[in-house]
């Protein structure tokens, strides 16, 4: 009962992708997200060269990568941490056989400035447990795990 009031009261957002097969011979895909922008996906085996696009499966990894150092970004510029640049690296472990779904991810941040190491902590805390709907979205079926490093 109270799930079912609790899930009134929340404010739901409503967000659609497109994916077209734009190449009847191939396994090449146009993906367009909501906002329009594209992304070539699969690949053009029967042309030399052959084009590729992103593997389906990195774009998760990427999704992943991109939502939380969205966030760990947005929290260290609100505590005015002078942070210079961020990258994030996303490792997936996949099962061997079909399905081959992810079992684990691992994020890796790489902090540029002189940012507080206790400030870029709370930062991916934050994001990984509260903020980013990629992560919040694969926890209990994808162990996740995530270390930083502050370079100068």
């Amino acid at each position: 009962m109270k799930i079912q009031q609790r899930e009134r009261e929340m404010e739901i957002s409503h967000s659609e992708v497109k994916v077209k097969w734009v190449y009847p011979t191939s396994i090449l895909m146009a993906g367009i997200d909501s906002r329009g922008a594209s992304v070539v996906i699969g690949m053009l085996a029967d042309e030399e060269p052959q084009v590729t696009g992103l593997k389906a499966s990195d774009l998760l990894l990427m999704s992943a990568a991109s939502c939380s150092a969205y966030d760990v970004v947005m929290i260290l510029k609100k505590r005015k941490e002078p942070l210079e640049s961020l990258d994030v690296t996303c490792s997936g472990q996949m099962e061997s056989e079909p399905v081959r779904r992810f079992t684990k991810l691992h994020l890796k941040y790489i902090v540029k400035g002189q940012v507080k190491p206790e400030s870029v902590e709370k930062a991916i805390k934050l994001s990984e447990d509260k903020y980013c709907s990629v992560l919040n979205t694969l926890r209990g079926s994808v162990e996740i795990s995530s270390e930083f490093e502050i370079i100068d």
